[in-house]
């Protein structure tokens, strides 16, 4: 039989941290073969097109998980009884709501189930709707149409993928769902972990029960009873050889960005859900096409939030310049592209991704809107 290292070694490469082979993909993948090889077989007898990433899910299940109500869990399976593609703890999906809105939701279920996929959303009065039109149109039945996963906070296990030995996982409110399933995989291959869960209340915190089972290794703190915390309570005992990974607002990933500043030897991952803050802005204007409208974008505004304040419907989904929902065709000026996800064909062809791309020195935009 092959030895761990061996097919270690076999692994891919990992597309976020090319040094290191993506080590998650051969633990989950071993755990979940026999699975993975019945779907298989039911993919062979009606295989969809290798381009075709979108399926329809069908809700199956509705629960409230914060004592606040304002969260809930939502269990979907694939409408038409096929197994759903398999992920690795960090995924996310992007559901179209019936509204047309696309947004993205980090799964927190558990990777080794083919049948369902979970998702946690908290309701925001003031988010741009598409929290408010889950918490209300989102019932056991309804449909919502689907693509992914796809993984950009990625978990590499220390002594494989990663030369870290132990992990520090921090939590904020809701970024409690990309963690979840990372905590299962901590457990399962036995690395040395610990974590902090912050909010403003206990019953703003979604999930507490199911954290219950790991003990004294989650420590939960709230503003209403510490504080606010310090990046240096939210990274507890962190020495060399650790792995953060974080997950919450950003002022919250900020301070803990700044607090291991000129740490060498402790890695740092994280993901937002909010946009990532302006660095190096400059005030600049840009036109709508359509309707001649000029809008002033702020130093320390993004172009899209602008847009928003104007009115001017433009789609958008992470706001963080990966996901490309905001893809939009510049007829005039130039372009500070600050995303990685445009190619340089589609710079030369003049889009931008306007949730984090700017115009460049001096210049305003035109904009196909």
């Amino acid at each position: 039989m092959m030895g761990l290292r061996d097919r270690y070694r076999q692994l891919p490469r990992n597309p976020f941290r090319p040094h290191r082979r993506d080590v998650v993909i051969g633990i989950a993948g071993a755990v979940i073969s026999g699975v993975d090889a019945l779907a298989d077989l039911v993919r062979r007898a009606t295989p969809p097109s290798p381009t075709d990433r979108t399926r329809l899910l069908r809700v199956i299940d509705r629960q409230t998980v914060a004592h606040d109500e304002n969260v809930v869990a939502l269990r979907f399976a694939a409408a038409d009884g096929r197994p759903l593609p398999g992920w690795h703890p960090g995924a996310h999906i992007d559901v179209h709501l019936p509204s047309g809105r696309l947004r993205q939701y980090s799964l927190c279920g558990d990777p080794q189930r083919s049948d369902e996929y979970r998702i946690a959303v908290r309701r925001i009065p003031d988010g741009g709707g598409g929290s408010i039109e889950v918490h209300d149109a989102l019932h056991p039945g309804a449909t919502v149409t689907t693509q992914g996963p796809r993984n950009a906070f990625p978990l590499t296990v220390p002594g494989y993928g990663s030369p870290t030995t132990r992990f520090r996982f921090i939590a904020g409110g809701i970024g409690i769902t990309p963690i979840l399933p990372m905590l299962a995989l901590a457990e399962r291959v036995g690395v040395d972990w610990t974590m902090v869960y912050a909010g403003r209340t206990r019953d703003s915190l979604p999930f507490l029960d199911e954290l219950a089972r790991y003990g004294e290794r989650v420590r939960v703190r709230t503003d209403d009873v510490n504080g606010l915390p310090t990046a240096a309570e939210l990274l507890g005992d962190c020495p060399d050889g650790t792995a953060v990974y974080a997950c919450g607002p950003a002022p919250m990933l900020t301070a803990i960005r700044s607090e291991l500043a000129g740490r060498g030897k402790v890695e740092l991952h994280f993901e937002r859900f909010a946009a990532p803050p302006v660095v190096d802005g400059e005030e600049f204007a840009v036109t709508v096409a359509s309707t001649g409208q000029q809008i002033r974008v702020g130093a320390e505004e993004t172009l899209l939030a602008a847009l928003n304040r104007a009115g001017v419907d433009a789609p958008y989904s992470c706001r963080q310049g990966f996901c490309g929902t905001c893809r939009t065709r510049v007829l005039e000026g130039d372009v500070d592209h600050r995303d990685t996800l445009l190619t340089e064909p589609e710079h030369a062809n003049r889009m931008m991704l306007v949730c984090v791309s700017r115009a460049a020195n001096g210049s305003s935009l035109t904009l196909d809107l």
